[in-house]
């Protein structure tokens, strides 16, 4: 498959951030249900952040890629408990911890701290995984207490719609529980994780600091 136009695209995604905020955004290239050319692409284009949803396809990816440097893999999709081993030590920053059941396996696999995102189902949607808002203080204080994780921030889905208002609030309330537990709890999450290809301006716009970017940059699937 041909990414003539991954540069060009990036350029435009630049661009986009460039016009809303001055703060430092990492893109993350979400090279799901591509092959492994796309991850050479994307690090041809600069962007050594890859992210995958699924663990399996991801694992195939890093063996298929062994030849290359520089890769920073990210799991952005739900991991469940029985994959844990399987992640621990191949991914860079795992974004979709979402209980403290899952969290408590990756600590009892990991033998150096992971690096790990609190997942936020902000706008309650049944469909997708993530602890309640009302949860994530608590929640984010045990993991921060497990010494093999090292908790960074926070991920959330906004609803999937054109509609910015919606978009909007469910980032916003992102950012706003991020800064109501540092202020009550003095746990500083620097790292937000919203925003993808069709809401990715509005998430920067809020305050995110990593987007998740597959069509964007790649094109339809």
């Amino acid at each position: 498959m041909s990414f003539e136009a991954l540069a060009e695209r990036l350029q435009q995604v630049r661009a986009t951030i460039a016009k809303l905020t001055t703060r430092p955004v990492t893109i993350v290239a979400v090279t799901k249900g591509f092959g492994a050319d796309a991850v050479r692409a994307a690090l041809d284009a600069g962007l050594a952040d890859i992210g995958e949803n699924r663990v399996q396809e991801a694992l195939q990816k890093q063996d298929a890629l062994r030849d290359l440097s520089g890769v920073r893999w990210h799991l952005i999709g739900h991991l469940q408990r029985n994959k844990a081993r399987a992640v621990v030590g191949r991914f860079e920053l795992v974004h979709s911890l979402d209980s403290l059941e899952l969290a408590t396996e990756l600590h009892r696999r990991s033998s150096t701290p992971q690096r790990v995102l609190l997942q936020v189902n902000v706008a309650r949607e049944s469909q997708k995984s993530g602890c309640a808002p009302e949860e994530a203080p608590v929640l984010a204080r045990h993991i921060a207490a497990l010494g093999n994780l090292r908790l960074e921030g926070l991920m959330t889905l906004a609803p999937f719609t054109d509609d910015v208002d919606v978009q909007r609030r469910t980032f916003r309330g992102l950012r706003v529980l991020r800064d109501s537990i540092k202020e009550e709890d003095g746990l500083w999450l620097e790292t937000l994780s919203m925003g993808m290809s069709g809401d990715y301006a509005t998430a920067v716009a809020e305050g995110a600091t990593v987007i998740r970017l597959g069509t964007a940059l790649f094109g339809p699937r």
